[in-house]
């Protein structure tokens, strides 16, 4: 079990953590709300917690409040090292309704254009701890799927955003595309590209496709 460790969905303002006076994120706060969620996340039940919040040094500090609760052994962590500041989230913020009110969180997600950041970000999460790295969007990503997993050698998850999965339902459903055959060869094409974990909203209909192979 798997749990998101962020503060969006919980802010009146859709940023990841609290803010100074002059509208940022406050990194050090966010940094230490996200290792108290941790925690009380671990003690519900979570085998990993994936903090998504790109803050500088927030795997180092849940994992040390995740040693110092006695869960050193039984909880990993999912770092969201290499997410991008993206149009492709679009369709999950609105559901979710956690759209940033102003602004937008280019200031602590990656530039999309900037290669180089995103390796580094895996590495210095690496070193802070972290069991599984993640890329996200992954369609849109593969080149930075391959670099992450070629760099740090660690479990790689990559994630099929909501909009990559929207944008081939739309067009399967206006009749341009076969809607399976498009999907995956999608999915194939981020596991060709080394991720060793897929996180999709296509995961109950691979699922089942799978089983019947």
């Amino acid at each position: 079990l798997m749990a998101d460790t962020c503060l969006d969905e919980y802010t009146d303002h859709g940023h990841c953590g609290p803010l100074r006076a002059d509208g940022s994120v406050d990194n050090d706060a966010a940094v230490a709300a996200y290792a108290r969620a941790a925690v009380a996340q671990a003690e519900a039940g979570a085998d990993l917690v994936a903090p998504s919040g790109m803050m500088d040094g927030q795997v180092a500090a849940i994992r040390a409040a995740l040693d110092s609760a006695g869960h050193a052994e039984r909880v990993g962590i999912m770092a969201y090292c290499t997410k991008y500041a993206s149009a492709f989230y679009g369709p999950f913020r609105d559901a979710a309704e956690c759209a940033p009110r102003f602004g937008d969180r280019a200031g602590y997600q990656l530039d999309p254009g900037n290669a180089d950041e995103g390796v580094r970000e895996a590495l210095a999460d690496a070193a802070e701890g972290a069991d599984l790295l993640l890329v996200k969007p992954a369609m849109v990503y593969l080149d930075m799927v391959w670099r992450v997993k070629e760099a740090t050698g660690l479990p790689l998850a990559a994630y099929q955003v909501s909009g990559e999965y929207a944008m081939l339902h739309a067009a399967a459903q206006q009749g341009w595309l076969d809607g399976d055959r498009a999907m995956a060869e999608a999915l194939l094409g981020i596991r060709r590209a080394g991720a060793d974990l897929v996180i999709t909203y296509a995961a109950a209909w691979l699922a089942r496709r799978l089983q019947q192979a």
